[in-house]
């Protein structure tokens, strides 16, 4: 039966939500090979560790504990001092161990939160834990074939599961909230953050209750790789465990996976639960006891977060929408904050509309379009291009052309401006005789204007703007027609 909006109002929805971050460190967490697969053959970055050689044994990747360190101040927490390594019993074709080497009793991070951002202010969410692990490998199953194929690439990538407390409780939220744990992980240097190729995954935990102060039986939607997807099998989710109360069923907890062309979730397993992993102490791997002096050193100089961003840019006076525009692409965020830094708020608010035009977002496909505009263009260049407006040099249109020509040529904008024919006529002088010869001709409309039908000047001044050929300043020549007709 289709659930009314009345039934749904009675419900309240609490979502909690795994991420798998994966760490861009150069090697994987436990051996020696090259952790970036995207391109590589198949079975290619692997080593005696990764395919659970008899005799092998794993060494812990340094560098993944420091951006642990990283993330947890992030997370607005600490990391712990004292964390251990488990082993995770089950057995599929893409984990060669039967078991997965991660953090049960003692993860690295406990606690903390994200401040999430929403249309109108802000929500907060508890993060739980966040424990350090390596990740399976992958099975591919090609159509109309009766066999699947495995390639170990990613095993032993080093991941970090962030558990959020089920303080979510709307498909909005839940996409927001996606969001910005993405943006949070890649500003802080975490993850490279490719949505595209599973460098941070979402794994969903919802549940109903007529009761706000009581959980519902939840269910959990694994492997989602973008926030609009995240949005939707929070919705049908939702919807669906609905209908099935109001049947008088029970909803069973299980692990459900997404059908993006159905859009609908899928029954696939029950629910584990901690004693079906039969988890044991990794006698591998000594417990990690961290010094401070680690600490200190992994987590100095980190970068900007997202809200660091949003509260400078208050003061570029833009929409909110237009700053989040901005901070979903890093390259472009930090080239702003620089020019804003160096040439101060008007300077930075036009530049980085420029940069918003020419780069693009992709965000309802759960990536963004790199940013080498902000790359490819000194800072210098833009800047000096943003005063040349600001001087009314340039109209704001022939600013455009400008900054795209600047891409691939190198010269500096007032001489592009000079070779396209765009440099503004801010002579008074030549003005007025342009604009006496537009009244002259256009007597009615001149006539028009005086007695108070104002749109009629939009008409003379792009009369004006025709004779010059596009060069005379338009606010300057709206100027001197009032002037002209005596208002």
């Amino acid at each position: 039966m289709a659930v009314s909006e009345a039934v749904r109002k009675q419900y309240v929805p609490s979502i909690g939500i795994e991420t798998h971050v994966q760490l861009n460190t150069n090697t994987k967490l436990f051996s020696a090979v090259g952790n970036d697969a995207r391109g590589a053959l198949p079975n290619s970055l692997i080593s005696h560790i990764d395919t659970a050689m008899p005799g092998a044994l794993p060494v812990l990747n340094r560098a993944a504990i420091g951006l642990c360190v990283r993330a947890a101040l992030a997370l607005n927490t600490q990391p712990q001092k004292f964390s251990r390594f488990e082993r995770k019993h089950y057995f599929y074709p893409d984990l060669p161990k039967g078991y997965q080497i991660t953090q049960y009793e003692a993860p690295i991070i406990i606690g903390g939160y994200l401040d999430v951002p929403e249309q109108h202010g802000s929500f907060k969410v508890g993060i739980e834990r966040a424990n350090l692990e390596e990740d399976a490998g992958k099975n591919t199953h090609p159509e109309n074939a009766d066999y699947s194929l495995v390639d170990l690439n990613r095993a032993g990538t080093p991941l970090l599961e962030v558990v959020s407390q089920p303080d979510i409780h709307s498909p909005a939220q839940a996409k927001a909230f996606a969001r910005e744990m993405w943006l949070t992980m890649k500003y802080s240097g975490v993850t490279d953050g490719d949505l595209y190729l599973g460098q941070v995954r979402f794994d969903v935990n919802i549940s109903v209750s007529k009761d706000s102060g009581k959980l519902g039986t939840r269910s959990e939607i694994k492997n989602l790789n973008s926030f609009r997807i995240v949005e939707n099998a929070v919705a049908y989710e939702i919807g669906r465990q609905i209908e099935l109360l109001e049947k008088g069923q029970k909803v069973v907890q299980e692990t459900r996976g997404w059908d993006e062309a159905k859009q609908k979730s899928l029954s696939q397993r029950g629910k584990e639960e901690a004693q079906d992993y039969r988890y044991m102490p990794e006698p591998d791997i000594p417990p990690l006891d961290l010094e401070d002096e680690f600490i200190k050193e992994a987590g100095k100089d980190s970068p900007k977060l997202p809200n660091d961003y949003r509260e400078s840019f208050k003061e570029l006076g833009i929409d909110p929408k237009n700053i989040e525009d901005i901070v979903s692409v890093q390259d472009m965020t930090e080239a702003v904050q620089d020019i804003k830094t160096k040439a101060g708020p008007a300077h930075a608010r036009r530049i980085a509309f420029w940069l918003h035009w020419k780069t693009g977002i992709y965000e309802e496909e759960g990536r963004v379009k790199p940013a080498p505009v902000a790359t490819l263009i000194s800072l210098d260049r833009m800047i000096k291009l943003s005063q040349m407006v600001e001087d009314k040099r340039l109209s704001s249109t022939a600013a455009k052309d400008v900054f795209y020509e600047m891409i691939n040529d190198k010269r500096e904008p007032q001489e592009i401006a000079e070779s396209k024919n765009l440099i503004q006529v801010s002579d008074e002088g030549e003005i007025e005789k342009i604009v006496s010869e537009v009244l002259s001709q256009n007597a009615k409309a001149a006539e028009d204007v005086k007695k108070g039908e104002l749109k009629a000047i939009g008409f003379l001044v792009g009369q004006v703007m025709a004779k010059s050929q596009g060069k005379a300043n338009p606010q300057l020549a709206q100027d001197i027609i009032k002037k002209q007709l005596g208002l």
